[in-house]
């Protein structure tokens, strides 16, 4: 996600002798869909609606979301990942799922839907104000504004200020009641507020003829007034200097600040016009600019003297123009002094590459006309940037530089590949890496290379990319050969290049069964990338690795994997914020570890505190990872009902990455269905995805093919026919054949297991008591207890034949003590108690609202389900989230699946 500038969330602030403007509060305040406030520059459409704010704000405690836009918010992912945090932070929790989905890469409508939906059943009203709205306004943005303002609840208003009428339905919204607008002339000082506003800022006690005067020359327009005043300060005759005063807008501004610039003392003037190429003021940065000293003193004597500066913190280190004072000054500066602006951007790159801040140091170069600098600072930007997984930084430059500047810089073009493949945009790749392959084919003499270093590691990167295009294509074998190609190539000390060729093979492998291989690739990937400190891709190799040690049957491995890679997060994450996303998927694959060990309390606690760290310290995966492990248990637990929404919702924000999906969310849900007794539905499933026991078998589907197996045998037991059996036993027999092959021993114990039952159910104890004690012989090694569990107590007396030929195993006693599990045989297990209790419980409405807030239902539509007003929806809501002490409404559904009350909503 973007990099967000904290300053464009700050309401403006009211300056002190502002003009009360009563009835301009009065003018916005009715409600409606969408307030427009539209005037041309400098009418002081924000002061308005920031005064009005204020007082609206303090008089119904709504809550207040501002966003002050520009051209760089454009981009639909950066201009909604402002105003969905800035909701988020007026009314917490309304925007963090809608966030979500952005980061994971799904359309900005799916991100609206979340946030409208959570805000339907706030119990509070928020404004969000858009501010400056036409420079962020393009053909990307516009369809899903228009979408977000169709379906605002009645909590949102919206307000626009703009300098143009936006592209938006307003004759309809007119012609419904539904639009409020405040234009130019309603903005126009009259002569009560232009006589007020003379006052207080210039001191001067003018003629009511000579307010009247100004206020007719300039027709109001605030702009104009305060450059007006401006110049009238020290005037011995103001009313010579108003008499003289004409021109229409344009030439007011013009010979406005052309007053204002004639009368300020040379050094005040050049310092105006020098910095006048930059968005943002400190005084360092001004005196690198105009290559003097005194910077802040001059930016605290022009914010003194009201010379149109705004401060962007309280601290008074950063400011900006007044932005149609900017505009003057940009005008004059590039009539006067063209010449100057490449200096004046070069020595703003500078300084800001000298502060560490490369975006701002490769835009200034770029304005200046300096590709080759600018190629230079993105070449030197590069190993940062993607050990701190900024690529989408790196994507946004491959657009900018021109494809000539690349032509013989290999460092640069290949770290520019590298941002376009970790942000899933491969079109170019293959023709980027073709010109790649053709300069290295130059003499040396002949390349530009600012980081020497990295040259040496773009070869063995070339091999590396194509590999990740092979995989990305399919080609699995030659993805392989690819990355060892790379691994070849790389020289010795690219870590990097070692450990992503080897990931990438791994990966591969994966793909084609081969876990053992995948296993030994991926270790290798993610030492590497330890080695070369790049912790936060370990953390995602982490979990990968610890899947692949599930399926080898090394269930402690897996723990230690993700333990470790917890600690490499608590060990790095301070100097690298990065490396804390991931926590929460790490604590996601321990619950299933705990769950493998029958340890669901520990489970459920690791769910838990996944969820307390928040979705960003998740990966753009741990959504639908999270949502799965708490179905897992709600499973354990008898509560299929939730088990399934869970599911539902995890199919509904799936996000899917590199590594193959061996545990495919619609097979989990086809298990939870015949837990609960719904064989029909189970069938159907398999029917559905065309499963049958005599199909080639695939690693990559042998997930599904054992649950399959779990279905045939639920059929042979509630039928009785000896044909699901017979197909059972073939299809488990073939599957344990190809895991022990590839030494998949995880899967091993699952077969065995089912195996056990196939034979019992056949009437041949002695071939059921073989495959179970072989079970328990690889289970005990870890303490795989789930898949035992899950069996029922149609193994218990083979279990006992057990114990008496293990005497002293531990193990086989904690089976024979386990508690009656969930059974596959069409009779579900009572559903048990909630894993919590609440002090003060949930009425039966209040569960009902509760069980709709984990739909797809907005606010209105949740009204109309339960036939009540949308004000009590939004009561309930309200007691709702006091109960559960949560602050939005996935958090309440959440802790509603924990503590089991949307089934009890459900079952009562």
């Amino acid at each position: 996600m973007p990099a967000l500038v904290e300053t464009k969330f700050f309401r403006p602030q009211l300056r002190d002798g502002s003009v009360p403007r009563p009835r301009l509060d009065a003018q916005l305040g009715p409600r409606s869909r969408l307030t427009l406030v539209s005037a041309p520059a400098g009418f002081g459409k924000t002061t308005v609606v920031g005064s009005w704010l204020a007082d609206h704000a303090s008089a119904t405690g709504a809550r207040v979301a501002w966003v002050s836009l520009d051209a760089a918010d454009r981009d639909p992912v950066t201009f909604w990942t402002y105003v969905l945090t800035a909701l988020d932070r007026a009314a917490p929790g309304t925007g963090s799922a809608g966030l979500t989905v952005l980061e994971a890469g799904q359309p900005v409508e799916a991100a609206l839907v979340a946030v409208l939906n959570e805000l339907s059943v706030r119990p509070d009203d928020v404004v969000l104000v858009l501010d400056d709205y036409h420079l962020a306004e393009s053909p990307s943005i516009r369809p899903d504004v228009a979408f977000l303002l169709e379906r605002l609840p009645p909590q949102l208003r919206l307000v626009i200020s703009t300098r143009a009428d936006p592209t938006l339905p307003l004759a309809r919204l007119r012609a419904r009641g539904e639009l409020t607008e405040v234009r130019a002339a309603d903005l126009r000082f009259t002569d009560d507020e232009t006589s007020a506003f003379l006052a207080a800022a210039t001191g001067l006690s003018l003629a009511a003829s000579d307010v009247a005067a100004l206020g007719h020359r300039t027709e109001g327009w605030i702009a104009s007034l305060q450059l007006a005043a401006i110049s009238l300060r020290d005037r011995e005759d103001p009313s010579g200097f108003i008499a003289g005063f004409a021109g229409d807008d344009r030439y007011v501004v013009d010979y406005l600040v052309e007053e204002v610039l004639g009368e300020e003392p040379a050094e005040v003037r050049d310092f105006l016009l020098s910095t006048a190429v930059l968005d943002r003021l400190s005084g360092p940065l001004c005196d690198a600019v105009t290559a003097t000293t005194g910077g802040t003193l001059m930016l605290e004597s022009l914010e003194r003297r009201n010379l149109f500066v705004v401060p962007l913190d309280d601290q008074r280190r950063w400011y900006r123009y007044h932005h149609l004072f900017a505009d003057m000054l940009h005008a004059h500066l590039l009539q006067e002094r063209p010449e100057a602006i490449p200096e004046l951007h070069r020595r703003a790159s500078a300084w800001y590459a000298e502060a560490g801040q490369p975006e701002e140091a490769v835009r200034h170069a770029l304005d200046a006309g300096d590709t080759n600098r600018a190629a230079e600072l993105v070449e030197l930007a590069i190993p940062d940037l993607r050990r701190e997984r900024r690529e989408s930084v790196l994507r946004r430059w491959a657009g900018e530089l021109p494809r000539e500047v690349l032509g013989n810089r290999p460092v640069l073009a290949i770290g520019l590949v590298g941002g376009l493949m970790a942000s899933n945009d491969f079109a170019d790749v293959a023709g980027r890496l073709r010109d790649i392959e053709q300069m290295l084919t130059r003499p040396a003499s002949e390349l530009v290379v600012v980081d020497h270093h990295e040259l040496e590691r773009v070869a063995g990167a070339v091999a590396m990319y194509w590999a990740g295009l092979a995989l990305v294509g399919g080609d699995l074998p030659g993805a392989v050969d690819h990355a060892q190609d790379a691994m070849t190539l790389a020289v010795e000390g690219d870590e990097l290049t070692r450990a992503a060729a080897a990931g990438l093979a791994g990966l591969a492998s994966w793909g084609m069964g081969d876990v053992g291989a995948a296993h030994r690739a991926y270790t290798a990937c993610a030492e590497g990338l330890t080695r070369a400190d790049h912790i936060a891709d370990v953390l995602g190799c982490s979990l990968s690795l610890a899947d692949m040690e599930l399926t080898l049957g090394r269930l402690g491995d897996a723990e230690r994997t993700l333990r470790h890679a917890l600690e490499l997060a608590a060990q790095h994450g301070p100097a690298q914020p990065a490396v804390m996303r991931g926590t929460a998927d790490m604590l996601v694959g321990l619950s299933r570890t705990a769950w493998h060990r029958n340890d669901l309390e520990e489970a459920a606690d690791l769910v838990r505190r996944a969820d307390e760290l928040g979705e960003s310290a998740g990966l753009p995966q741990h959504p639908y990872r999270w949502r799965v492990a708490l179905a897992r248990l709600r499973s354990a637990a008898a509560d299929y009902t939730t088990a399934l929404e869970l599911l539902d919702e995890a199919e509904r924000v799936y996000v899917g990455d590199f590594a193959p999906q061996v545990h495919p969310i619609h097979a989990t849900r086809a298990r939870v269905l015949l837990a609960s007794g719904d064989l029909a539905a189970a069938a159907a499933w398999a029917r559905e995805h065309e499963l049958s026991a005599d199909d080639e078998l695939h690693y990559l589907r042998e997930y599904e093919h054992l649950t399959l197996a779990r279905v045939l045998l639920a059929q042979h037991r509630a039928v009785g026919s000896s044909e699901p059996l017979r197909q059972a036993t073939w299809l488990l027999d073939r599957l344990l054949s190809a895991a022990e092959t590839g030494n998949r021993f995880g899967t091993v114990i699952e077969v065995e297991v089912l195996r056990a039952r196939a034979h019992r159910a056949a009437g041949d104890d002695a071939a059921a008591l073989t495959a179970l004690d072989h079970a328990v012989v690889l289970g005990e090694v870890d303490g795989w207890l789930r898949f035992f569990v899950d069996a029922g107590p149609v193994l218990t007396p083979l279990l006992r034949d057990v114990a008496e030929r293990r005497p002293g195993s531990e193990f086989v006693s904690r089976l024979l003590a386990r508690p009656e599990p969930a059974r596959e045989d069409g009779s579900p297990k009572a559903a048990a108690p909630a894993a919590g209790t609440l002090v003060d419980p949930l009425s039966d409405r209040e569960l009902d609202v509760l069980r709709l807030l984990g739909s797809d239902l907005d606010g209105p539509a949740i009204a109309r389900e339960l036939v009540v007003s949308l004000n009590t929806v939004r009561t309930h809501t309200k007691h709702i989230y006091t109960k559960l002490d949560v602050t939005n409404r996935r958090a309440a559904v959440t802790r509603g699946h924990q503590l089991g009350l949307l089934s009890r909503s459900v079952q009562r």
